[in-house]
């Protein structure tokens, strides 16, 4: 098996994007309409990306449905719920751009849900002033992915859908590519680049419940950026779903749309009771995601969990057609999946780790790392989200982002006299892979995994402590000494087991990252919830920038533009699901 690394493909491009999701295909298609030479790779085929399973809606305040909403409102929503640890510079990029995202879909052919007279049709979506999530049935995440795959196939993007990037390659401080290797044979890649977009996601997938699939969101981005000189910001924010099934285990953590609750579902716990009514007694399932998800961990914490650790979640009581018409992709999942007819019987579900808030620290601006070419966008970011991401809002990030860093890379490579490489980055690199490829150690990868998905359920999950941080972090470090005696066995269906073993390295940092700065921030706030320190610091209203040389550092946050500032108020909530 050895024998096939020695097969190496070599590449050339100007920009490399490294993430074929709905971020990346966006800044590969701004690239390629500049005339930039632009490669995409991804270690999961395109149309299976993680945004394709986005359904909720995309957000611009387009005044289709409230003619005064604004892009000032859209900021000042954005940033209250974040419970103002997002940067207002971001923000206010993302809002005002957000109406030139939708046009661009438009463009490329997406097709909205829209009124009779043939405006775009906007609904009302977590804890917005106004109608502002445009959306496409239950699939707007899928639609998206679709419009944007075939976008970049008209203007004939290379994307090379196999592709595992181990490393990213510096010179002198500098990004001059990456290296990687074919999941399916085995092949070398070696991907000469003046810049480098990283858009391979976030770190949800080390918790043990995920929404994410079992070999995406392993924190790949989080490793690549950080072992090429980058660092981290607030990776301790991570937004938890209170609906994610339970069984059966290789599913565990899939999401159960939260359009169940708004059409009426109701949560019980094992004695039968209505529990919300103990933690939000007005709105009841309506209440806010992290309430949700908080209340659904106590009463499981507190013994009045189900056998399997879990709620119920039941919406046989509204009619057949409401749940066949209003909730189709629930009804099919849990029969997929379960056998199960929600028609007639309760799904039980339990939190799950569903977004990254926190990423790695990029100008508010350009998305521009502190590594000269190197860029990540999307859910691999930060800057946006803070404490609380605001529902819809992660798609169109997606959107004015992806556009934005494309042009920014195209400049960056123009710019470029000469391009610095190093042969002892690129040899090293070969070795990495060669030597795991070596390696006959007696730890399996796979139990490896499950080990840092349980110590961060355990001990980073809805709620935390220090305690249960320190303790955390002392399991991880037994994990990572066991990590140096790992086995890979390449097999005739193909590299995954040597995937595995770079997804292990990503999720270790992604969790030590996670471990130390969820113990830094001594208070709760948004999705972040410490029992010992239960009410939020003003002094702490700052970002926790985290690198494994410089260790966590605060970052003060710039105030609020006024224009944005006087436009923060007080949302009703009356009648609506709160994302």
């Amino acid at each position: 098996m050895l024998e096939n690394m020695r097969n190496e493909q070599q590449i050339s491009t100007s920009v490399l994007v490294i993430g074929t999701g709905g971020s990346g295909l966006r800044a590969a298609i701004e690239l390629a309409e500049a005339g930039t030479d632009v490669l995409a790779v991804g270690k999961r085929p395109r149309y299976d990306a993680h945004t394709a399973l986005a359904a909720g809606g995309i957000n611009a305040a387009l005044g289709t449905m409230d003619a005064e909403d604004s892009w000032q409102q859209h900021a000042a929503d954005t940033i209250k719920e974040s419970y103002f640890l997002a940067d207002p510079r971001t923000v206010q990029v993302v809002a005002e751009g957000a109406a030139r995202g939708i046009e661009d879909l438009e463009r490329y052919g997406m097709n909205f849900a829209r009124e009779t007279d043939g405006r775009i049709s906007q609904r009302f979506f977590g804890a917005h002033k106004f109608r502002r999530t445009a959306f496409a049935g239950d699939y707007t995440g899928l639609e998206i992915q679709r419009t944007l795959i075939k976008r970049a196939e008209q203007l004939q993007v290379p994307i090379l859908d196999t592709v595992y990037i181990t490393e990213l390659l510096t010179a002198k401080g500098r990004i001059f590519g990456a290296y990687g290797f074919d999941v399916n044979d085995g092949t070398g890649y070696l991907i000469h680049a003046d810049a480098v977009i990283l858009a391979a996601g976030g770190h949800n997938r080390i918790w043990r419940r995920s929404s994410s699939r079992r070999d995406e969101n392993t924190g790949d981005s989080f490793r690549l950026a950080v072992q090429a000189g980058a660092r981290l910001r607030d990776p301790e924010l991570v937004q938890f779903h209170p609906s994610g099934i339970i069984e059966p285990e290789s599913d565990a953590g899939t999401l159960v749309s939260e359009a169940a609750r708004g059409e009426g579902g109701i949560l019980t716990n094992a004695l039968g009771e209505r529990f919300m009514a103990r933690y939000d007694a007005k709105r009841m399932e309506l209440s806010t995601r992290d309430r949700v998800a908080l209340a659904a961990y106590t009463e499981i914490r507190e013994g009045r969990g189900t056998e399997n650790g879990g709620v119920w979640l039941d919406v046989s009581h509204l009619d057949r057609e409401v749940i066949m018409k209003r909730l189709p992709r629930v009804y099919q999942t849990m029969m997929e999946l379960q056998m199960l007819d929600i028609t007639e019987q309760k799904m039980e579900i339990a939190p799950t780790a569903h977004y990254s808030m926190g990423g790695v620290w990029v100008d508010p601006l350009t998305h521009a790392t502190e590594v000269p070419g190197l860029y990540a966008i999307g859910e691999a970011s930060s800057g946006l989200h803070g404490a609380n991401r605001l529902g819809g809002n992660s798609l169109i990030e997606l959107l004015v982002f992806g556009r934005i860093v494309g042009q920014h890379a195209a400049q960056y490579s123009a710019s470029l006299a000469a391009q610095p490489r190093s042969a002892q980055a690129v040899t090293a690199a070969r070795t990495h892979i060669a030597e795991l490829l070596g390696s006959r150690g007696q730890e399996n990868v796979r139990s490896l995994q499950r080990a840092i998905r349980d110590l961060m359920t355990e001990h980073a999950g809805v709620v935390r402590d220090e305690a249960g941080l320190l303790a955390g972090l002392a399991k991880l470090e037994r994990i990572e000494q066991r990590m140096e005696n790992v086995g890979i066995h390449p097999d005739i269906a193909g590299y995954q087991d040597l995937a595995h073993a770079f997804d292990l390295q990503s999720a270790a940092l992604a969790a030590r990252a996670t471990l130390e700065a969820a113990l830094e921030r001594r208070e709760t706030r948004g999705c972040h919830n410490r029992s010992d320190y239960p009410a939020m610091d003003p002094a702490l209203q700052v970002n926790l920038v985290w690198s494994p040389s410089t260790g966590i550092t605060r970052e003060a946050i710039p105030e609020v533009p006024e224009q944005i500032a006087e436009q923060i108020t007080e949302v009703s909530q009356e009648g609506k699901l709160v994302e």
